[in-house]
């Protein structure tokens, strides 16, 4: 692949989550939208167009990372770098960028089924009751009960990531579609 297709390719998804990524102020100004954003659209998506893994996962996350420290800055009016459960957050997303790098054709079925899947692995992880203090037991009723308290934010989740699944895949593919700089060399052979 030419290197000025490597670079078109690699701007346009660069720009693309940028753009997603600042639909997580939404969020922060409308309380009722807490968790509909585009993190979780946003890391399937750098995992399964990024021709370079390695793209992806410092893109969503570099763009994860600084979006923090701007919603952080909102609403705290400090600079927050790093917050205790950072890494789990963190963790979440490098497995949902994993998720996404498993999709080999891009369609419907595979990205809803991603995108499902994500959501459960977020809801699994985030939401254990030792992650937040004392909110709840740390016990296995205590997990039960966060993970109960946690399935409006998940829903929002899931239904974020349906929004923005179908903005960034629909959005790249009809792109790809117009414009062959932007298909990869295996793409351009079929």
């Amino acid at each position: 692949m030419s290197s000025q297709k490597v670079n078109a390719r690699t701007i346009v998804l660069v720009l693309m989550i940028v753009a997603a990524m600042a639909f997580r102020l939404l969020s922060y100004e409308f309380k009722f939208l807490s968790n509909f954003t585009p993190v979780g659209a946003i890391a399937l998506f750098g995992g399964a167009y990024f021709s370079d893994k390695w793209k992806a996962y410092v893109a969503v996350l570099l763009s994860l990372f600084l979006s923090d420290i701007l919603i952080n800055y909102l609403y705290t009016s400090k600079l927050v770098l790093w917050y205790g459960d950072s890494a789990w957050v963190y963790l979440t997303f490098v497995i949902m960028i994993f998720i996404g790098t498993l999709i080999k054709k891009v369609n419907v079925a595979n990205v809803a089924i991603a995108s499902l899947v994500s959501v459960c692995i977020h809801w699994l992880m985030i939401d254990m009751p030792w992650l937040y203090g004392s909110l709840y037991p740390h016990t296995f009723a205590g997990y039960g009960q966060s993970l109960i308290a946690a399935i409006p934010f998940e829903r929002n989740m899931l239904l974020g990531d349906i929004l923005f699944c179908s903005l960034l895949f629909g959005g790249f593919e009809f792109a790809k579609n117009r414009y062959t700089i932007l298909r990869t060399n295996k793409e351009l052979a079929i």
